[in-house]
């Protein structure tokens, strides 16, 4: 019989000067994005086309929020995404922006904005996390996990899905 062994991540938010330090380092396209609750337009991302397995993270603190197995084409224009890497790493708000009612997600760590889930994804959870390719970054499987906040293992250690 196989143990799973279940990986577990700091998820206590950043200092206000973590925070400062960790936005320092975004552009100000990124910063939008990530701390305006802004979007990205579709078809442009840069993760649109990523097919490698690895894990996918929040650009400004570094949790993972996608693994690359769970990536699939949504034809939408956004990187989508059919769970994410664990149901602790994002948190949903209401989003009534443009007119619609829509379920933003955010990182569960530092609240950066990712994207919008839909319930048109393809089964078995029938969900469609929606991501903006410039709320990530990607660690390719084998190489290390970013550990933005400098808290040690498991970020900073190579990733093995």
């Amino acid at each position: 019989m196989n143990d799973i062994i279940e990986v577990q991540f700091d998820l206590t938010p950043p200092t206000q000067e973590q925070l400062r330090e960790l936005a320092a380092d975004l552009s100000d396209k990124e910063r939008h994005l990530l701390l305006e609750h802004g979007e990205e337009a579709p078809f442009c991302g840069v993760f649109l086309t990523e097919k490698r397995e690895g894990v996918y993270t929040c650009r400004l603190c570094g949790l993972p929020l996608f693994k690359g197995g769970a990536k699939f084409e949504s034809g939408t224009g956004w990187p989508s995404f059919t769970a994410p890497f664990a149901e602790e790493h994002l948190r949903d708000i209401r989003d009534t922006s443009y007119g619609m009612v829509r379920t933003e997600i955010v990182c569960a760590r530092c609240g950066a904005h990712q994207g919008h889930v839909f319930p048109d994804g393809p089964p078995p959870a029938g969900e469609r996390f929606c991501i903006n390719s410039g709320s990530l970054e990607f660690t390719p499987q084998g190489e290390l996990l970013p550990d933005k906040l400098r808290r040690g293992a498991p970020e900073g250690e190579p990733w093995r899905s």
